[in-house]
């Protein structure tokens, strides 16, 4: 009897629900029920993260704590390949190439093709302009470090550029030599990334309220001053992404560099990426190799982070 009264009760409470109450539970029912179900389309995704990122990045970390050399089981050696890693000679030399190449390829790049995104924006036929720029950026590193190699090498383009026009004096052995191999391989990298920096740059200056131009023309300001008082200081997002876009870029530098000197002669023009490759896959210390790969990773990821996040805060603040 109790039973049957509380049913009575139950479909009373609930018929005297208003109907828009009745209808919302129902609705946030239904969206539960399909919110579960939507959880089942990321497992593919998940298992492509897995399988693609987590795992390769946690089998570095496990090779770089081990002496590893392919063949047989590898054994634990703790932080080993990390402490050679400091004294190595060679690392030495790796770590100058790569200040330069970072210093280089960040000066460079940004600076001219902030150059040329200002002096083409407005232009009648910008957008070919940008398009001329860009093709370098869209070809493989391969193709520029084989491109570039035709022109640098001893019998290559430049040199006989320079006998044509009566320089045989300053004919030579473009990357041969240390330092200038590298400031060879520095030129065909800003001239593979300048196209992307003009077209970020460009994209940042149509952006810029135009209004804020105006009145800084009628008050007066000539060409100089109204790009550093007023469209530079609004460039400040896109300045951030062109800077960590570079510093991360000349960081992990591999292609070009293997392709024209293999990070030659006597490995002198090394990075750390051509280091890491030739450790693990040439010389098959794959415990070494990764130790340098967890060192290129974190470097890369840190100075990316500090770079975006510092200079988005500190225009942020202006």
């Amino acid at each position: 009897m109790s039973n049957k009264v509380e049913q009575s009760n139950r479909l009373r409470t609930k018929s005297s629900q208003p109907i828009w109450l009745r209808m919302k539970r129902s609705n946030t029912n239904q969206k539960r029920k399909a919110g579960v179900s939507t959880y089942f389309f990321f497992i593919p995704a998940i298992i492509c993260v897995l399988a693609i990122l987590v795992y390769p990045i946690g089998k570095t970390l496990y090779l770089s704590v081990t002496d590893s050399e392919g063949l047989l089981a590898p054994n634990f050696i703790g932080l080993k390949n990390y402490q050679n890693f400091l004294v190595d000679p060679v690392l030495r030399a790796t770590l100058t190439n790569v200040l330069i190449w970072t210093v280089a390829t960040l000066v460079l790049p940004v600076f001219i093709g902030l150059v040329i995104a200002t002096m083409v924006s407005g232009v009648t036929g910008s957008a070919v302009y940008r398009m001329i720029f860009l093709l370098p950026y869209v070809l493989s590193g391969v193709a520029v470090g084989a491109l570039w190699f035709n022109i640098f090498e001893t019998e290559g383009l430049l040199n006989k550029f320079l006998v044509s026009v009566g320089l045989e004096n300053f004919v030579n052995s473009w990357l041969l030599y240390y330092p200038q191999n590298t400031i060879s391989m520095i030129i065909a990298a800003t001239w593979a990334g300048t196209g992307l920096v003009v077209v970020l740059f460009t994209v940042g200056i149509q952006n810029v309220p135009l209004h804020t131009v105006e009145a800084a023309t009628i008050d007066g300001a000539n060409s100089w001053v109204l790009f550093w008082k007023i469209i530079w200081p609004q460039l400040r997002y896109i300045r951030a992404v062109v800077i960590g876009t570079a510093l991360a870029n000349s960081l992990r530098t591999f292609d070009i560099v293997w392709v024209m000197t293999g990070g030659g002669p006597s490995r002198s023009s090394e990075t750390l990426a051509v280091t890491m490759y030739r450790e693990a896959f040439l010389l098959n210390r794959y415990g070494y190799g990764s130790a340098i790969a967890v060192f290129l990773m974190l470097l890369v990821v840190t100075v990316s982070v500090v770079s975006l996040r510092g200079g988005l805060k500190k225009e942020a603040t202006l």
